[in-house]
């Protein structure tokens, strides 16, 4: 039996293929979105958005600009046009992180999920930027002072399903101590592979991921191994103590914007991971 197929709409009055329109999806480009330019394979998150382009960083730190075409990215694997984000509606003032402000907050009661960080200047930089954000949540952040027996804390914590808990972790990129460290807490009990994120930034430490143009200087320095990485860069930089650096750093952050892409990205994740539905 032969088989009739509707050929109706596919063919203009010219006799050639009429093209089928797609829909594409508009993206707003707000800082942290992550997207591909198919053109060049350059795969990174949004920085800022100015005119007609948009300034991408990749994992690496590398940033290119881009013109805003129609349907000139992938998001998530799919053609998208990016759009300029909406003004906050008048009356409206946004937090340090970017969120809209709630007036009068009063704190909700704290969640039996944690965010843990590595240190105390973690916690304060989290708190500086995102600390509206985690008492309209009810999100307590606290400090581990390292990650050396990350495993035993998370087992004494005892994660679950209405006890998330997320973790900051600083230098997490391959080969390091810290990303065995991430893999041996996913193994702590039966329940951290679906209750426990550890996710973090390629610095070394949290005063790398403020952007070297907040705190005045061109770049932060290289510093050898073996040699504290706070005390070098204050000795490089001359800046004193590591104290007298770290009120320096963590005084001139005054929202996301001070920060690298990767360092909101994990943040945001985590945030996002202990507040999900149900915890």
């Amino acid at each position: 039996m032969s088989r009739t197929h509707d050929y109706r709409g596919m063919f203009d009055t010219a006799g050639t293929r009429a093209p089928r329109e797609s829909r594409v999806t508009e993206v707003a480009a707000e800082p942290g979105l992550v997207v591909e330019d198919p053109a060049s394979g350059f795969c990174g998150a949004v920085v800022t958005v100015t005119g007609s382009e948009v300034t991408l960083e990749d994992r690496f730190g590398g940033r290119r600009i881009f013109p805003l075409r129609p349907a000139g990215f992938l998001y998530e694997g799919r053609p998208a046009t990016l759009v300029r984000p909406q003004a906050a509606p008048a009356g409206r003032t946004l937090s340090a992180s970017g969120s809209v402000h709630v007036a009068n907050l009063k704190a909700r009661t704290a969640r039996a999920a944690r965010i843990w960080v590595e240190g105390l200047h973690d916690a304060a930089l989290v708190e500086q930027v995102w600390g509206h954000d985690l008492r309209v949540e009810g999100v307590v952040v606290e400090p581990l002072h390292g990650v050396d027996d990350l495993a035993a804390a998370v087992r004494d914590f005892a994660p679950g399903p209405h006890r998330r808990l997320g973790i900051l972790v600083d230098h997490l990129v391959e080969g390091t101590k810290e990303t065995r460290q991430a893999r041996e807490a996913y193994r702590a009990t039966r329940d951290a592979q679906q209750h426990v994120l550890v996710t973090g930034h390629p610095y070394v430490d949290v005063w790398q991921a403020v952007k070297p143009s907040v705190v005045g200087i061109r770049e932060w320095p290289v510093i050898p191994r073996g040699t504290d990485w706070k005390t070098g860069v204050c000795a490089a930089l001359r800046w004193g103590e590591p104290a007298d650096g770290a009120r320096r750093v963590l005084g001139a952050v005054r929202s996301y914007r001070d920060l690298e892409t990767p360092m909101i990205g994990a943040v945001e994740r985590l945030i996002d991971f202990v507040t999900a539905e149900g915890t």
